[in-house]
């Protein structure tokens, strides 16, 4: 059974948006999956979380949010993931299938936004935007 702080510490680890339901049965490695886009930085933290704790290193797995999303609502133990991880929030239609499928106690921590790369080609002409003509763009 993971303990609440376990449980937090591994929220923690997954970045963007994480869900996290009932604790994994009979299995000492939590289980992630997720976003591809948080899957680097979940990595990294889920490599120093089993470094520096007793317990042993998530496994994590990318598979994208909609599919981390899937393989979370399809069912609780240990055929199943114990967390996902998203860049977005889940769908109604999810939500559903989560509460279809058994998984009824879900928490939902925020714990960062996705980060944005604007890249210039090359071949084109060289970009010159400003801090508040990007800010901009992205304010809507």
């Amino acid at each position: 059974m993971i303990k609440p702080n376990k449980a937090f510490a591994i929220a923690a680890l997954t970045g963007g948006l994480s869900l996290v339901s009932a604790p994994a049965l009979a299995r000492d490695t939590v289980n992630v999956v997720g976003s591809s886009t948080v899957y680097p930085f979940a990595t990294v933290v889920a490599e120093r979380f089993g470094r520096n704790t007793d317990f042993p290193t998530p496994k994590l797995e990318s598979t994208g949010s909609g599919g981390g999303f899937k393989l979370f609502c399809a069912g609780i133990g240990t055929q199943h993931p114990d967390i996902t991880n998203a860049s977005r929030r889940m769908k109604t239609s999810e939500f559903e299938m989560c509460q279809r499928n058994g998984v009824k106690a879900i928490t939902e921590v925020k714990i960062g936004a996705d980060g944005i790369v604007i890249a210039n080609s090359r071949e084109a002409g060289q970009m010159n935007l400003s801090l508040r003509q990007v800010f901009l763009a992205l304010a809507k």
